[in-house]
């Protein structure tokens, strides 16, 4: 099993006021170097983004047209860039900087178990979420959150966020 990572940064971040994935994504993906998923693929969309790799992970940079389309859309462009050998996605978001390392790989080590699992957080589902290669072709616009997934209790780790607005300046 290859498990790969799918880091969703495509969106217009409306609500924070401009390209929160600066920002936030070099924190996401400091946590997926500290576990074995490889390959990882950021997915841009509204603002262009400079992702570097490091010496043990390659990071891809996909630019999607379509990401106004939803996160859907953003998505079938990230699984799209994965090779053949790839047969799982771990997918995370770039406004969730708090991701932490022991999640992602609970959630990959039950690759496997079920088409899609999903991390959970003291009964919310969160991220990360893994996708089976058989499920890629039926991502729906709205994207993997509206996929049935197998729940993963990461509830003794702390959950990635989601921001959504720039912290307030004290």
């Amino acid at each position: 099993m290859t498990v790969a990572a799918v880091v969703l940064a495509a969106g217009a971040a409306s609500r924070y006021g401009g390209p929160k994935q600066r920002a936030l994504l070099p924190a996401v993906l400091a946590a997926l170097t500290e576990t074995e998923v490889s390959p990882i693929v950021v997915v841009e969309g509204a603002w262009a983004l400079e992702p570097r790799s490091n010496e043990v992970h390659e990071v891809t940079l996909v630019h999607c047209a379509d990401w106004a389309d939803g996160p859907g859309a953003s998505l079938r462009c990230g699984l799209a860039a994965l090779g053949d050998e790839v047969t799982d996605a771990l997918v995370v978001l770039a406004d969730g900087p708090e991701l932490d390392p022991r999640a992602v790989s609970r959630v990959a080590g039950a690759a496997g178990s079920a088409a899609v699992l999903a991390a959970t957080y003291d009964g919310s589902r969160s991220h990360p979420v893994l996708l089976a290669r058989s499920v890629w072709p039926s991502v729906p616009v709205e994207g993997a959150r509206v996929l049935e997934p197998l729940l993963v209790d990461c509830s003794d780790l702390r959950p990635p966020g989601d921001v959504d607005y720039p912290s307030p300046v004290s």
